[in-house]
């Protein structure tokens, strides 16, 4: 997939890093099953790989890749492992950072551009007020990679601040307890935690509000933050399921023990195959194309419309529930052996399953894309 951008390819597959991480990746998956997490020494390897830079401005030091680019490179990590590119995505976590004051995050920057944040946003807690900043306490669920950020943000209620976008209190890692509370069927490794704070000062000038218009100007943090938070999810999906369409192909070689056709040779698993083929394709291909309309709007120094940012989260929502449907397909393909419980397409299909299920790319959003594109109001709750 990033061999499809030459772009890409320069800035990621240089010095064979990215290929290295996701043999070890696909190699100790299940290991990080077990474990909830996603060990540190991967987290290491993200950084070097790039992951963590690649949406920070240059003048910080980091790489300014394209939202397009970005995105190929978590799908290809998710192909690996689907929690290991959840963990990847929140690279993302830059474009919204960005709404710090610019003296802020040259203090956050300062020691490199390769900042690894995790956040938990609802519910936002109430704060106490005084000499600057707020005192924050409560426990946030859902801190996905919390394990190993340097950086963490919870979601704060601040007196007078009434709906709308919520605000976010940024904080060191070390101020933060983790409550290891994940157990799931799907996205096992992310380590989507609750983090439990207790009376931490956290400066005003250290908060910063989840959507907010960034304090710098640059075409890559005008790009719809919200609609690009949920990209960053759902394609996880896409790259979970051709993981899953991949493993189907290699099984459709095998014989059967019982005497019958190779599963290749089934005429409904050729239907099945074919169908999820162009689901996913046609999901994806919508999904680029949104992605990159966008930005060559932005790249013109034209701002996004309110139909472009509804275009990207429809993308983004269809992307993550062909995703879920292919991996069904592929699951019921697998058969008996696939109800397994480490077998790659229960994992495969458990994993989709959890990216379908996200808040931003449920099935509910179809509502909202339509509201909004029938000229029948703006989209409901958190945009």
């Amino acid at each position: 997939m990033l061999n499809d951008s030459p772009r890409v390819a320069e800035v990621f597959l240089e010095g064979g890093v990215l290929e290295e991480a996701l043999a070890i990746i696909r190699k100790n998956a299940l290991e990080y099953r077990v474990m909830r997490r996603i060990p540190q020494d991967i987290v290491d390897r993200f950084r070097r790989l790039g992951v963590y830079r690649a949406l920070v401005l240059k003048q910080f030091g980091g790489l300014e890749v394209s939202p397009a680019e970005f995105l190929e490179l978590i799908e290809a990590i998710a192909e690996a492992d689907a929690s290991c590119g959840w963990v990847a995505s929140f690279g993302v976590s830059a474009t919204y950072l960005a709404a710090l004051p610019l003296d802020t995050l040259r203090k956050l920057y300062g020691d490199g551009p390769d900042v690894v944040f995790a956040g938990a946003i609802f519910p936002p807690q109430k704060v106490q007020q005084g000499d600057g900043g707020f005192v924050v306490s409560g426990r946030w669920p859902y801190a996905s990679g919390c394990t190993g950020a340097s950086v963490i943000g919870v979601g704060i209620a601040v007196d007078g601040e009434g709906g709308g976008l919520p605000r976010t209190a940024v904080m060191p890692a070390s101020a933060v307890t983790i409550d290891e509370t994940w157990n799931t069927l799907g996205l096992s490794a992310t380590g989507s935690h609750d983090v439990v704070v207790e009376n931490v000062f956290v400066s005003e000038d250290w908060t910063f509000t989840r959507g907010g218009k960034p304090t710098i100007e640059n075409p890559l943090y005008e790009y719809p933050s919200l609609g690009f938070a949920a990209q960053v999810l759902s394609v996880v999906g896409l790259g979970c399921a051709r993981r899953a369409l991949n493993e189907v192909r290699v099984m459709g070689e095998r014989r059967s023990i019982t005497g019958a056709p190779a599963l290749g040779d089934r005429p409904y698993v050729q239907m099945l195959v074919g169908e999820a083929e162009a689901e996913l394709n046609a999901a994806r291909a919508f999904f680029y194309d949104v992605t990159r309309k966008v930005w060559a709007l932005l790249c013109a120094g034209e701002t996004p419309t309110e139909a472009d940012a509804n275009a990207v989260r429809l993308a983004a929502t269809h992307a993550a529930q062909a995703s879920f449907s292919v991996a069904q397909k592929c699951f019921s393909i697998g058969g008996i052996a696939a109800v397994q419980v480490d077998h790659i397409l229960g994992r495969c299909l458990q994993d989709c399953a959890v990216v379908a299920q996200h808040a931003f790319m449920a099935p509910g959003n179809y509502e909202a894309a339509g509201k909004v594109g029938l000229g029948r109001g703006g989209r409901p709750g958190y945009p």
